[in-house]
């Protein structure tokens, strides 16, 4: 037996890995398993270069807890280790690597400390955060004779022993004696749980437990006539070996991509719109699978649904920085050996390598986009109220995104037609161009609210865009800079001869003593501190009110609701137009009436159906409209 002190100067070594190497104690798990999944992996490329002839047609890795014992283990079939490697790994360079992290510690924040795992070499150390005591048991395949086992013991202290062991198999097993403060992971539920997180697709398989299953019994019937089936119990294998990722696109269905997705979020009923197969060798490595998930128009953002893995361990779901900032909106995997296992936020979103990556998965997602575009247009078109959301926000985000995206990103209509850029601008010129040769795009924010608008201006021949998204406010800012001599306009902005100027304005039927009277008589029916009165010369047909707000207000009210305007909006009381058509017969009627109770209810008549147009009638107003309309009715 060899007893000894690790060569450190530190005595603290232990608690400050305790309390600041991890902020989260449940990562010992996966670098225990990273541990042995590298020590099998060694096997098998040894076997693979005839250097090996042993069996290793079981590399199992087997993870079980005792309650009664309070104890965790680790085992492994792989290369194992002989008890000058363990002195050496174990001992000396974890150990000298640990003091180098002591001294860096204080400069570092909890989050970063988390970040270093496994950096300098500590991922085997991480089991003292929330063990008593650690075992390792160790036995190494053959090298021209027969090695002893060896057995390695510490309890948290700097103190060792190392002596020779009597396990007979080979490979490595690592026992934690967990602490009280750690017994949550004597709880199979617990272990589980972070096997399925961790573990979910790692190379070699890993068994815990058993669980139950219904297989069918060969040649037997049930009362039914069917196959007859019981209930076996079997050992319950955590990972699938062989991702979809790892596998060859061309080999694959697309009933293999939507299995995979299932597989990978059980939870999720709707089938993805698109996906996408990196596979990726030169200049770096990445393989993965990103899909387009179908996104309702409440816009739930699900960001961290795109899983990051280093050689199929898995890393973090938390991929800004990685991916466009766009993209964090699909779900999937990417895997990177390039992408470092162990390394902080900050240093990923400034490597140079993942720069790269970012920028070959945006080439990608472009490519993919296009050739759907090309090859099936309509299924692009029967899909785009799912997948805009990730295209304008790639054009409002990424401004070298839409030098690809104006190739595929469509506009929809109000007839439901779907067109390029280039189409509609075809479409609408010269009719929606003004005098000064501005070309005016027509949008509704909802098709029904605005219903009474839109069917006034196709009645001139203009067409009408349907931009209801919650991101639609900045898209349309983004394509104004865009477009050339262009501007996006809603249809209720403003009155029709005003949302497209072509000529000079009609001639008034209300002279100015009679437009004074008027508007005497309009502003003692409404707010004026929230209604400006204003007379336009607008054709007979048109109606007598319309209550208007400036295009710029609206977008940015919209854009402030959704985060991105200026603070200040949804603070500034609402301000509106009452527009006047001062060429309506009604309004001259009006004018004309003798009898004042009576022309004051029309007019507040008049004005009341305007607000309820842009449905701002409610409660007692509300109330009051219906009454006086019933009553109008019965004269």
């Amino acid at each position: 037996m060899q007893k000894g002190k690790i060569n450190v100067q530190t005595e603290n070594i232990f608690p400050i890995i305790k309390k600041f190497l991890y902020s989260d104690h449940e990562i010992f798990l996966r670098e225990l398993i990273s541990n042995a999944i590298d020590a099998s992996q060694k096997l098998k490329t040894l076997a693979a270069l005839g250097k090996y002839n042993g069996d290793i047609s079981d590399l199992t890795i087997e993870v079980s807890i005792d309650k009664k014992k309070k104890i965790l283990c680790v085992k492994d079939k792989g290369i194992g280790m002989t008890s000058e490697e363990v002195d050496k790994y174990i001992n000396q360079i974890a150990f000298s690597s640990a003091e180098e992290f002591i001294k860096k510690f204080k400069t570092k924040s909890e989050a970063e400390m988390n970040a270093l795992i496994g950096h300098f070499g500590l991922g085997f150390y991480s089991s003292f955060m929330v063990a008593d005591k650690v075992e390792i048991f160790s036995k190494t395949y053959k090298k021209g004779g027969e090695t002893k086992a060896v057995r390695w013991e510490c309890d948290g202290s700097p103190e060792y022993m190392m002596e020779e062991g009597d396990k007979k198999d080979r490979g490595t097993e690592v026992i934690v004696h967990l602490s009280e403060e750690s017994k949550e992971f004597l709880e199979e539920h617990r272990v589980l749980e972070l096997l399925k997180k961790y573990c979910k697709f790692l190379p070699v398989p890993i068994r815990f437990g058993t669980e139950k299953k219904w297989e069918k019994v060969e040649g037997e019937k049930d009362e039914k006539g069917n196959d007859k089936e019981i209930e076996v119990e079997k050992p319950r294998i955590i990972n699938n070996t062989d991702p979809l990722w790892k596998r060859k696109p061309a080999k694959l269905t697309d009933e293999d991509y939507k299995n995979f997705y299932h597989e990978l979020y059980p939870f999720t009923f709707e089938e993805p719109l698109f996906h996408i197969h990196l596979n990726v060798d030169y200049p770096f490595n990445l393989t993965g699978i990103l899909y387009f998930p179908k996104v309702k128009k409440a816009f739930e953002i699900q960001k961290d649904k795109i899983q990051l893995y280093c050689n199929q361990v898995f890393v973090t779901d938390s991929v800004e920085g990685i991916v466009p900032d766009f993209l964090t909106l699909l779900h999937g995997v990417l895997d990177s050996p390039d992408i470092p296992l162990n390394v902080s936020r900050s240093f990923l979103q400034s490597d140079f390598n993942v720069r790269k990556i970012s920028n070959h998965i945006t080439k990608k997602v472009a490519d993919k986009l296009e050739e759907i575009f090309k090859e099936n247009r309509k299924d692009l078109e029967s899909k785009w109220d799912d997948v805009k959301v990730f295209i304008e926000y790639g054009i409002i985000s990424e401004p070298n995104f839409y030098d690809r995206a104006k190739k595929f990103c469509l506009l929809k209509n109000t007839e439901g037609k779907y067109f390029t850029f280039g189409e509609y601008e075809k479409l609408i010129k010269p009719a929606q161009q003004d005098k000064d040769g501005n070309l005016i795009y027509l949008y509704t924010t909802n098709v029904h609210e605005q219903f009474s608008f839109i069917e006034s201006v196709k009645e001139r021949g203009y067409d009408v865009l349907q931009l209801d998204g919650v991101i639609d406010a900045h898209f349309i800012n983004v394509l104004e800079q865009k477009f050339e001599k262009s501007h996006f306009t809603r249809v209720d902005a403003d009155t029709i001869d005003k949302l497209i100027k072509k000529e000079e304005p009609l001639p008034s039927r209300l002279d100015e003593e009679q437009k004074k009277i008027l508007q005497e008589l309009i502003e003692k029916q409404v707010d004026k501190n929230k209604f400006t009165v204003v007379f336009e010369t607008q054709s007979e047909k048109d109606l007598p009110f319309m209550i208007t707000q400036p295009e710029f207000m609206r977008r940015m009210k919209d854009m402030s609701m959704l985060g991105g305007g200026m603070s200040y909006m949804g603070e500034l009381p609402e301000h509106f137009s009452l527009v006047v058509n001062s060429n309506s017969l009604v309004i001259s009627r009006i004018l004309l009436e003798t009898d004042p109770p009576k022309q004051e209810r029309s007019l507040k008549q008049l004005i009341d159906l305007a607000m309820l147009a842009q449905n701002m009638l409610k409660g007692k107003e509300l109330n009051d409209f219906i009454k006086r309309s019933i009553d109008m009715v019965k004269e």
